[in-house]
């Protein structure tokens, strides 16, 4: 089974405080190396997250890029050529979506450009709005 990953998702893994921890890295690690995949704009979610994280929980630029390492080593990036980022921008607007939506309009689209059978997200509401085709692949990680 092929599963991509959201931000939201990958975030967690990472902060063995957060509460989402356990089960995001539980999925992480569950998946088999190169069988996971994750769109290559959340690689700038994760490091812009975990850089301006408060107090305690922020991480330099370095251990951030150390991080982006393990994505990498584990998942597949996917990304959209010019083209496909304009078809998914019009896909996102033929479906009223609006503001910062989008951007998980785009993870939407790169997870189906993957084949994913599985999307793995906290934000299960933002991609349930994207139609059957993407809706019917949203997995909360246990």
């Amino acid at each position: 089974m092929k599963a991509f990953f959201d931000t939201s998702v990958l975030v967690p893994v990472f902060y063995g405080d957060h509460v989402h921890h356990d089960a995001s890295a539980r999925c992480f690690l569950r998946v088999e190396r190169q069988r996971g995949c994750c769109a290559a704009h959340s690689l700038a979610e994760v490091f812009a997250t975990l850089t301006r994280m408060p107090g305690r929980f922020r991480v330099g630029s370095e251990q951030a890029m150390l991080f982006i390492g393990s994505i990498r080593e584990r998942l597949k990036v996917v990304a959209l050529d010019g083209d496909e980022y304009a078809a998914a921008l019009g896909w996102a607007a033929g479906m009223g979506v609006a503001g910062g939506a989008v951007y998980d309009a785009l993870l939407a689209r790169c997870a189906l450009k993957a084949s994913a059978e599985s999307i793995y997200t906290w934000n299960e509401r933002h991609f349930r709005q994207f139609g059957s085709e993407v809706a019917r692949r949203v997995q909360i990680p246990d």
